[in-house]
């Protein structure tokens, strides 16, 4: 029994030990628990404040680059409105310049019409009293005097015009080989043809029309760009796979071209690449134009080409007239000028390099509203050209008078070069079209007897009833014709519209 006993009591403090040693046991893994915890926390907190601070830097870096971009926008927007301001705020002043300007002279017009009015009146009223007291003096009347005075005059013109004669046929013998070359040329100028147009717009190729859209840009920065940097304007419609460059100078479309053709081939198309694109081309071209400058002169045997003159022909490189090369045609002129002028005993180096600058104004960087023949003429004065030389060129499409017989050749081997068979590709319906609208304009008005297109169209020449209109209303329906003719027609160059007027008196010996 006393066994049982110390068993049980046994089993029971052995039980009691167990329990207090899985309580022991689990008491410390419950504080190694609340540590690790405790840990994790604090390393979660820690972590936790880590990204938050890199997720704020990253925020405000993209909100100080949005708004750098914005600022940067705003200024191109603040300098284009500047630049309108500016036109605008110039186009006024002109206009109110221009309008102080006719109000003046229309004040002395007036002033000029009443003084006018009262010295025909004073005059009218003298001659009246002259010829009263001519009558009385003279013993005859007025038509007897004016018949005795007008046979006076015939016998006294006659003598005058035989003098005149005799020395004129004494002056031809002692020039007779010159007045030879003089009429000989003459005769070949009649050949003279119209000033060409130009070729302004030029189509890229794409390869899908995906690339309009890159072309384009967010808001439209990388069209923008290039238009700015190339001064051309860029046209995408709905033409498949193409875009258009349009601009008038050929160099800037060639430049636009060709940065285009590269930045499609590439990919990268954005603000940063397309300056840098539009600069590295722009070199290229430039290198282009001196090589093929000093190419055309080096071949045509010239010398004292100044560098400012090469780089203007150089341009003409890029520059088309009815499918034919400016250059080319240049050159051609040159080598015909001088075979012209070997062939009648004029300077052949006079007239080829006259041949090859006709063209020059063509090339000239300028944004004067004169014509190519102006241009070329002034840059070639400017860069101290011989005045000869100066005079062919101002005057190949007969703007002024030439002055020598080189300037004259230089106008007919510049029509050879144009009017040869396959030089341009200007239709005969178009041109006899273009004809007949100048003729049908002039004489649509009241007053015109007839009227004749000549110099292939440069020139129109009416002839107007002398008894239904006076010297002033020729002189208004010039001013008119020459109107309807800038609102109505498209045309190279200038139209010179000379309006003729004249008294026949015809006689017949019976």
């Amino acid at each position: 029994m006393v066994s049982i006993l110390v068993a049980l009591l046994c089993c029971l403090i052995g039980m009691a030990l167990g329990f207090i040693g899985r309580w022991i046991y689990a008491k410390s893994q419950l504080t190694s628990a609340e540590q690790n915890a405790e840990r994790l926390t604090k390393e979660a907190v820690i972590k936790a404040e880590t990204q938050g601070r890199e997720l704020l830097l990253e925020t405000r870096d993209k909100l100080l680059k949005e708004q750098q971009q914005m600022e940067r926008e705003a200024r191109e927007r603040r300098s284009e409105l500047q630049k309108y301001e500016r036109r605008l705020q110039q186009k006024e002043e002109n206009l109110e310049r221009k309008q102080q300007e006719i109000e003046n002279d229309l004040k002395q017009l007036s002033d000029r019409n009443g003084a006018l009015v009262q010295k025909e009146r004073s005059v009218q009223e003298k001659e009246n009293s002259l010829i009263q007291e001519l009558e009385k003096i003279a013993g005859m009347s007025q038509e007897e005097a004016k018949n005795a005075i007008i046979e006076q005059m015939q016998q006294k013109a006659h003598h005058d015009g035989q003098v005149y004669i005799n020395k004129i046929e004494a002056e031809a013998r002692l020039s007779a080989d010159k007045i030879a070359r003089d009429i000989i040329v003459e005769s070949i100028q009649r050949l003279a043809t119209e000033v060409s147009s130009e070729v302004t717009t030029d189509s890229v190729s794409l390869p899908s029309d995906e690339m309009k859209g890159r072309i384009i840009g967010r808001e439209g920065r990388n069209i923008r760009t290039l238009e700015t940097l190339t001064g051309v304007d860029i046209i995408i419609d709905d033409t498949p796979e193409a875009v258009v460059i349009s601009c008038f100078d050929p160099v800037r479309k060639e430049i636009a071209r060709v940065a285009l053709e590269r930045l499609v081939q590439d990919g990268r198309i954005h603000p940063a690449r397309i300056e840098e694109m539009v600069n590295k081309v722009s070199k290229e071209i430039g290198r282009i134009i001196v090589d093929e400058g000093e190419k055309v002169v080096f071949d045509l045997g010239l010398a004292n080409m100044s560098p400012e003159l090469i780089r203007a022909l150089g341009r003409l490189h890029f520059r088309t007239s009815y499918g034919q090369n400016v250059l080319l045609h240049s050159k051609e002129v040159a080598i015909l000028a001088g075979m012209i002028a070997s062939e009648v005993g004029a300077d052949p180096e006079l007239a080829k390099r006259a041949g090859l600058l006709h063209d020059l104004g063509k090339g000239a960087e300028t944004e004067s509203e004169a014509n190519h023949a102006e241009l070329g003429a002034e840059l070639c004065k400017r860069l101290g050209e011989d005045s000869k030389v100066v005079n062919a060129v101002h005057a190949h499409h007969q703007d002024v008078e030439p002055e020598t017989i080189e300037a004259i050749i230089v106008q007919i081997a510049d029509a050879i070069s144009a009017a040869r068979p396959g030089a341009r590709r200007e239709s005969i319906d178009n041109y006899i079209k273009r004809l007949e609208s100048l003729e049908g304009i002039a004489k649509s008005f009241d007053g015109v007897d007839s009227a004749f297109a000549v110099q292939a169209g440069r020139e129109l020449r009416i002839l107007v009833n002398n008894s239904t209109v006076s010297d002033d209303g020729a002189k208004d329906i010039a001013k008119n014709i020459a109107e309807r003719i800038e609102a109505e027609l498209r045309y190279p160059g200038k139209i010179k519209v000379t309006i003729i007027r004249e008294t026949r008196i015809v006689e017949y010996a019976r």
